[in-house]
Order: structure tokens, then C-alpha cells, then sequence
């Protein structure tokens, strides 16, 4: 989702903290290539960090649809960029998602929609897994709901120990998932290429 509106407010109070910031920095804020710095930077975060205006569960409620499918439903390699809260660095990486229906589906565009509204916030990867697993959870009450999340991490590659291939997965599952049978089968879908 493209936001191409911002808050001005917003973006006057980020951008003259900036300022202040490119200064303590060491840098000049009135060189030519900085003028528009704090405002660009204030968009930016305005941007990553939309995920606060929108309701993922109102997402998944606008596009639920009475079915009888009771079989896994599963939703791969959806792409993931979030800011880590502690350092405020990115991570990015793949979320693969999987439910049963119990007498409801989802839309399946809405599925990715809710990983963006939650990582579009300041977060960690292990909450960020835990939310949308509840999201879908609570709003569809399926039989069973399987997160899995990889992720690199730049406050891990440019910055600490500084371990550029490293790779943080996180998995999150409820109801029929619990069963390792259940668990392997959607383990083995993530995995599987289907060429």
C-alpha cells in the first residue's frame, strides 16, 4: 500500500528534529544535498510506520466469505519490511501463513495486507509473528492458525556483531497446527517448490 498523503504537522515536527540531529552528526543541515534531508526523512518514517492507522482485523472482516472449504489454506513467501524498535533499523525478509477455514475464507490479497499493517509499525520479529497469527486467529476462528517468519536483521548486519548472512526465523501456531502432523504438512508446503 502507497500512502502519497502525509500528516504536514507530522512532518514539520520530524523534520526540524532532524535537522538538529545531521548537526549534533557533525554534519552541515544547510549544504545543498541535506536542504531537504529532514523532510525526506520525515515522509519516510511516515510511511514505514503507517501500519498504526489501520485496523488489520477490519481488513480481513471486509473480504470474509461463507465457505465449506475446511482444508489448509496457505499464503507463501509474502514479502516482510518493518523497522526494528530498538535500533530502528530495517528487517525484511518472508512470512508464510497458513489457516483451516471453519465455515469462513478470507480474501487471499488480505492475508499479505496484514502483515504490512503490522510490520508497518516499529516492531520485533517475535511479536510481529504473534500479532498476525491472533489477527487471523480472532477474526476468522479457524481451526488452526501457522505463522512462520525469516528475516535479516541490519541492526545485526550493519551494526553489533555485524554477521551479514545471518537469518531469524520465528514461528507462531494455534489449534490444529499444535498437532506436529498438522505442523510437518505445512512446513513441507513452505519448503516445497512446486516447478
Amino acid at each position: 500500500m502507497k500512502i502519497d498523503r502525509y500528516n504536514v504537522d507530522t512532518v514539520n515536527r520530524i523534520a526540524d528534529h532532524y535537522g538538529d540531529i545531521l548537526a549534533a552528526l557533525g554534519e552541515d543541515p544547510k549544504r545543498e544535498g541535506l536542504l531537504k534531508t529532514p523532510e525526506r526523512v520525515a515522509k519516510s518514517l511516515q510511511f514505514l510506520t503507517h501500519g498504526y492507522d489501520i485496523n488489520p482485523a477490519e481488513i480481513l472482516k471486509g473480504a470474509m466469505f461463507a465457505e465449506e472449504y475446511s482444508q489448509m489454506v496457505v499464503v507463501k513467501d509474502i514479502e516482510v519490511y518493518s523497522l526494528c524498535e530498538h535500533h530502528m533499523l530495517p528487517f525484511f525478509g518472508k512470512a508464510h501463513i497458513a489457516y483451516i477455514p471453519n465455515g469462513h475464507i478470507v480474501g487471499l490479497s488480505k492475508i499479505p495486507r496484514i502483515v504490512d499493517a503490522f510490520a508497518r509499525r516499529l516492531q520485533v520479529q517475535e511479536r510481529l509473528t504473534n500479532e498476525i497469527r491472533d489477527c487471523i486467529h480472532n477474526t476468522l476462528a479457524p481451526l488452526g492458525v501457522a505463522v512462520v517468519m525469516e528475516c535479516r536483521h541490519l541492526c545485526m548486519s550493519m551494526r553489533g556483531v555485524q554477521k551479514q548472512n545471518s537469518v531469524t526465523t520465528t514461528s507462531a501456531f494455534t489449534g490444529e497446527f499444535a498437532k506436529e502432523r498438522t505442523r510437518n504438512e505445512f512446513l513441507r508446503l513452505i519448503t516445497a517448490s512446486l516447478d
